[in-house]
């Protein structure tokens, strides 16, 4: 019993992640008996417990590049849900949320266990240059360009219709992570994780560093190994910042569980807020 509750404190922020995952899943799926569902629609535009409105904001500026009207309740559900990822940090949205993430996660494990080497090389920038396109089509074409590929609310429909299309564009994605490239959809190609990513830049949400003996004696480097983006780990690891602040950092905790020192903990940096305000 006491191994068990280690090995599950040990992996506490990945359970904690995908209790959350699989609950908002659930969200718009299950009937509770005299209630019914406690969300409809998708992650796209959705209403939460009958009252609550929300909107994606992405999907909110392709409707703005596409020259449509915008709803106020849209709006505001946009606001709502951009002001919340821009305080804490955007990429939550992409651990903690997508459900895309449980697809490239099994990927990514299996890779791992297979023992599959071949990688190929993308760059990360690319995602950045998918999200241009994609609102360039919106302008040019007057419609959400993205949505209609967008991998994440085919997800859900496939789960409540089943469809062909849908299920070979989620089995390729999946075979494109497993053999081609290591994380390449939510690292390199993914728009709506590179939006988050510049919606969240400033977010006070930190993976932050405590020194302790075993790392300033040089580490053992596993957070950087088990990280989905590793290069936002290099300068607490190198020891020239104290805490994560790159946009990519999706506060998914993968080095928190493997810090087995203590030295990397999740905080909420409102002091680091008010100095930028200050300019000092």
């Amino acid at each position: 019993m006491l191994r068990i509750g280690r090995s599950l404190y040990r992996h506490r922020w990945l359970l904690t992640r995908r209790t959350v995952q699989i609950f908002i899943i659930l969200a718009f799926i299950v009937q509770i008996p005299g209630y019914g569902k406690i969300a409809e629609g998708n992650l796209a535009s959705s209403l939460w417990l009958g009252e609550l409105k929300l909107t994606d904001p992405f999907i909110l500026l392709q409707t703005f590049f596409a020259g449509s009207t915008i709803a106020l309740p849209a709006l505001i559900g946009a606001l709502i849900v951009g002001g919340f990822y821009a305080f804490l940090a955007g990429r939550l949205y992409c651990s903690w949320v997508c459900p895309i993430n449980l697809i490239t996660d099994l990927a990514y494990w299996l890779r791992k266990r297979l023992h599959i080497k071949g990688n190929m090389s993308l760059s990360r920038s690319l995602r950045y240059w998918v999200l241009a396109l994609a609102l360039a089509l919106s302008f040019l074409g007057g419609t959400l360009a993205w949505e209609m590929v967008n991998p994440i609310t085919r997800f859900q429909r496939e789960l409540v219709w089943f469809s062909f299309s849908g299920a070979m564009l989620l089995g390729a994605l999946f075979l494109f992570d497993l053999l081609v490239s290591r994380r390449a959809w939510c690292g390199h190609l993914c728009p709506v994780g590179a939006f988050y990513g510049v919606l969240g830049r400033y977010g006070r949400l930190k993976v932050t560093a405590t020194p302790s003996e075993s790392c300033d004696t040089g580490g053992c480097s596993r957070c950087v190994a088990v990280c989905p983006e590793p290069h936002v780990l290099a300068p607490v690891v190198s020891k020239q910042a104290q805490s994560v602040t790159s946009g990519d950092c999706t506060r998914c905790g993968a080095c928190l569980d493997e810090c087995h020192e203590g030295t990397l903990s999740m905080k909420l940096d409102l002091v680091g807020m008010v100095t930028r305000k200050d300019g000092k």
